[in-house]
Order: structure tokens, then C-alpha cells, then sequence
């Protein structure tokens, strides 16, 4: 055990950076990358031409904030309406960038390369990060997610300009279905990864209310339904927590 975190230890700067690069092969990634092939068809029956789509997914990283600004296109919505949209939708990444930052900072870290890669934080990079970031030298990290998140990001920079002429042709079924793989993984990981019953109380609560939500205002219900579900398993974590703590 003590030759081989010596040989972590020795492994160059660059090393880590490729170790990073080659999470690209993982099954998140490559979940990732066919939902972007499903949103790359949305873009062409939006009518957005591929080098506003390539730049759109290297500088809106998250894919549900790209689904937002093109429905947003596609409604007639202003500008502005659009920013709020996007923000709003990516202000869920905040907790996101709390949990791992810390992960990747050591005392000497600069805070300009915490925000630069802090870009690049998106549940795709966070569950595969968090997963293995832990076993990564402390002072490498960044480097490790930097390789993974450079790599994600400029791979699918790279599927949506090829593909976007491809996916024209496909049955919007067969779109859909691709484009729905990241929910779906999404779901299955946070589940699978959690550590606290307040995180499987919102996960269900935010379930059930989804569809109650779409039908009483679809307009708002990924909103209501997430800060609901989150705030209602909050709350009865505290007072779950309150009670246990009084009868002891």
C-alpha cells in the first residue's frame, strides 16, 4: 500500500491531468454525451445553426439550462426572460460547487482556477468527481478534475458540431429517448450515492410532486416541485431530528 501511494504521489501534474481525461470512457460521461446527441436534435427542429449549438454547450454547460434557452427560443421569449430562466435553472449547481470545491482546494489552490473549473461543475462531473476524488493526492485534485471537466466539456463541444447534420433524420422518439437517459441516470446516481434520509425523502417527495405540479402550473412545476420537496424534507428532517433529540 505504501509503494503505491508512492507512486501516486510521484505521478506528474500532466499525469493526473490524463488520469482526469480518461473519466471521458466512464458511464456517466458516456450517458452525457448520448443525451447530447437528443439535444442536439432539439436544436435542429429549433432551427439554431451548429456553431450557435457548439458554443452553446461550451459556454451553458448544464443541459437542462441549454433545453431552457432553446424553449425559450422557440416561445418568443425575451431576452431577459431567458437570462432569468437560465439563472434560475442553474442556481441548483450552487450546492453542487459548495460540496466539492473544498474537495479540490488545498492552502496554496488560487482562487481564479476554483472559478474557472467551478464551470465545469454540473451533476455529470460532480457525481463522477465525488465518487473518486477521494482517492486522489489532495494537491492533485484540481488538476484531476480539470483533466475530466476540460475533456467532458470540449468532447461534447466536438459531438454536437458532428452530429448536429446526422440527427435531423431522427424520429423525434428515438431523440427523446436519448435525451431522457440523463434524467434518468441523474436520478439513479444521487439516489444511489446518498448518505443522509433527507436526501431520499426529496428525492420522493420531489417524485410525487413533479406531476402534481405540471398539472397545476406546468409552467413552474420543476420549480415548486424542487424547492417543495426539498424544503418540505428539510423541515421534517429538523423535526424529526428535534424529537429524537428531546426523547433521549
Amino acid at each position: 500500500m505504501d509503494s503505491t501511494n508512492r507512486i501516486e504521489e510521484e505521478r506528474s501534474p500532466l499525469g493526473w491531468f490524463l488520469a482526469g481525461a480518461r473519466g471521458i470512457f466512464s458511464l456517466p460521461a458516456i450517458i452525457l454525451m448520448l443525451s447530447f446527441v437528443g439535444f442536439c436534435s432539439l436544436t435542429v427542429q429549433a432551427g439554431i445553426p451548429p456553431a450557435q449549438v457548439v458554443f452553446m454547450t461550451g459556454i451553458v454547460w448544464a443541459l437542462p439550462a441549454k433545453v431552457i434557452l432553446v424553449s425559450s427560443i422557440l416561445s418568443g421569449a425575451s431576452l431577459a426572460t431567458a437570462f432569468l430562466a437560465v439563472t434560475l435553472s442553474s442556481v441548483r449547481l450552487m450546492p453542487m460547487v459548495a460540496a466539492l470545491v473544498p474537495e479540490l482546494r488545498t492552502p496554496k489552490t488560487p482562487t481564479w482556477l476554483l472559478l474557472v473549473l467551478s464551470h465545469f461543475i454540473a451533476i455529470t462531473a460532480w457525481v463522477f468527481a465525488m465518487e473518486r476524488v477521494h482517492a486522489v493526492p489532495r494537491q492533485h485534485r484540481a488538476t484531476f478534475f480539470a483533466g475530466f471537466g476540460i475533456t467532458l466539456v470540449a468532447t461534447n463541444m466536438a459531438l454536437v458540431g458532428i452530429v448536429y447534420r446526422l440527427v435531423a433524420d431522427f424520429p423525434p422518439i428515438v431523440a427523446g429517448c436519448l435525451f431522457f437517459l440523463t434524467p434518468v441516470y441523474f436520478l439513479a446516481s444521487i439516489w444511489n450515492s446518498a448518505r443522509h434520509p433527507v436526501v431520499y425523502a426529496a428525492l420522493a417527495i420531489g417524485l410525487v410532486a413533479g406531476p402534481l405540479c405540471y398539472w397545476i402550473a406546468p409552467e413552474f412545476d420543476i420549480l415548486f416541485a424542487g424547492l417543495g420537496g426539498g424544503t418540505l424534507a428539510w423541515a421534517g428532517e429538523r423535526l424529526w431530528r428535534a424529537r429524537r433529540e428531546k426523547s433521549a
